[in-house]
């Protein structure tokens, strides 16, 4: 008999031990509730209680889920526009300055590394057109600053046929330019008139500064015809960079008036105008 009761005994424990609660769907490996709480169903048999639980909480959101983002456009657009600003004003020979440590300097900090740096933050926002245009003329003006660095190191020891072969370089140098400015002008179509025209006078600077800069003569002198013409719209397009650096500045918040950039009549700005005045 006693034989009998320890079978029986033994035969319920084994049964009792292979009879599991095993989860709900809801509450498998990942969920809150399991992860939160870390509950081992393994050990609890079929005749115990039921545990009891905590009520289940909601994870609760990511500092990054409600942060808000500046617009990291109108710093990009004021480094650009003071250093071009400043390096025309040599184009143009304002003052007899041929080069100077200024604007070198301005050159790789404020127009080079703040763009790259506002690039950055456009591409973390998810504006490829921004991001693009900020970082690559972020990376133009470091460069820009290091070929006058290493220019004026090496004046004393040129030749004149090695200063025509630099001045050569220099003008398809911006030349390229020229062409990746034309497409970010195309881009533009969409946009307002007023970046429109930021990016017409670059690209026009940038197409006479190349060609003044090619049409080198065997005594390293070039166009100053041209290269005055393509300061002028050095400037112009440096004012643009401004004004689109105030329209972004003085919004609501910290302005009593907006500033208007102009819209072409198939942007989408333009047809959402329209749809507002006909609801009126």
């Amino acid at each position: 008999m006693e034989h009998i009761i320890n079978v029986t005994e033994v035969q319920s424990a084994k049964a009792a031990s292979n009879h599991r609660i095993e989860p709900s769907t809801q509450d498998k490996i990942g969920s809150p509730a399991i992860s939160q709480f870390n509950q081992d169903y393994s050990r609890l048999s079929s005749n115990s209680p039921e545990p009891c639980l905590p009520p289940r909480q909601e994870p609760q959101p990511s500092p990054f889920e409600v942060r808000k983002f500046a617009n990291p456009a109108p710093l990009g657009l004021c480094a650009f526009a003071l250093t071009s600003f400043l390096s025309n004003c040599i184009n143009l020979n304002v003052g007899g300055i041929q080069a100077a440590g200024v604007s070198v300097s301005l050159a790789l900090n404020y127009g080079g590394i703040a763009q790259v740096l506002a690039g950055m933050w456009e591409m973390a926002i998810g504006n490829t057109f921004g991001a693009t245009s900020f970082c690559s003329y972020g990376a133009y003006w470091i460069t820009f600053s290091l070929i006058s660095t290493f220019d004026t190191a090496d004046a004393t020891q040129a030749v004149a046929d090695s200063v025509c072969q630099n001045e050569t370089l220099m003008g398809l140098f911006m030349l390229a330019w020229f062409i990746f400015t034309t497409l970010m002008l195309v881009c533009t179509l969409r946009s307002s008139l007023a970046m429109f025209s930021l990016f017409f006078f670059l690209d026009m600077n940038y197409l006479l500064l190349g060609i003044s800069h090619i049409q080198c003569s065997s005594h390293g002198e070039t166009l100053i015809a041209v290269q005055k013409a393509g300061g002028v719209f050095g400037l112009l397009a440096a004012f643009s960079a401004w004004y689109n650096a105030f329209a972004g500045i003085c919004d609501s918040s910290n302005g009593f008036f907006t500033v208007p950039l102009g819209h072409f009549p198939w942007s989408p700005a333009a047809h959402l105008h329209r749809a507002k005045a006909k609801e009126v």
